[in-house]
């Protein structure tokens, strides 16, 4: 997968700045054009009419739409992993499963595209994400799995699947963008930031105490 590198001296010169302001301007509008009518129907030239920017400048950041595409899959994993990498034996479970839900959370509050365009790749059966899948994600979760049974093993925890407590933190946050317009509808009522404080409450509730740990 295509991926985006920013080196420690992007900012040290104007051209190096207009390209990373243009680079993520790119990236913006692709996100929405694919959240809208997903990789096979997004459009070049669309992305570029919402970037204001000519299509020549689109084909000189990224060779083609698969490399755009790589390149916005790849933000959103790098932003979603960042809240959970560090974790270690040694830190409190509690306050790491409490801060990743409530970073998950607030994805899901101001990058909802994210998780759509995710959760679409996905239930495509994940045609452009089947390398990672097998390789980087299944090194990722495995770490963090060998983490939580740690913590298990130490008494920290209860003994629960980390696997599925961690399948379960996910479903339980995206659905708050994946399916925002079901929540809505039951609300009668745009979602406010009320509504995700809550979320956030509620669910490392249920999660926190279901792992027998204290909230």
């Amino acid at each position: 997968m295509t991926k985006i590198k920013i080196s420690d001296n992007t900012f040290g010169s104007s051209h190096q700045k207009t390209r990373l302001h243009n680079k993520h301007k790119i990236l913006a509008a692709a996100a929405q054009e694919f959240k809208q009518y997903g990789f096979n129907g997004a459009s070049i030239s669309r992305i570029a009419e919402t970037a204001n920017l000519p299509r020549t400048n689109i084909h000189y950041y990224f060779k083609n739409k698969l490399a755009l595409y790589g390149a916005v899959l790849t933000n959103i994993i790098d932003l979603w992993n960042q809240a959970f990498s560090n974790i270690d034996e040694n830190d409190d479970p509690s306050q790491a499963i409490a801060s990743y839900i409530d970073a998950k959370i607030e994805y899901s509050r101001i990058n909802p595209t994210a998780s759509i365009i995710f959760a679409s790749e996905i239930l495509h059966g994940a045609p452009y994400l089947s390398q990672y899948l097998q390789t980087d994600f299944k090194f990722w979760i495995a770490e963090k799995a060998k983490v939580i049974e740690a913590w298990q093993a130490q008494g920290k925890i209860d003994k629960v699947s980390a696997y599925h407590l961690l399948f379960t933190i996910w479903g339980a946050t995206q659905h708050y963008a994946n399916f925002a317009v079901e929540i809505e509808a039951a609300l009668e009522r745009p979602l406010a930031v009320e509504d995700f404080d809550e979320a956030k409450k509620t669910i490392k509730h249920i999660i926190l105490k279901g792992c027998g740990l204290s909230f």
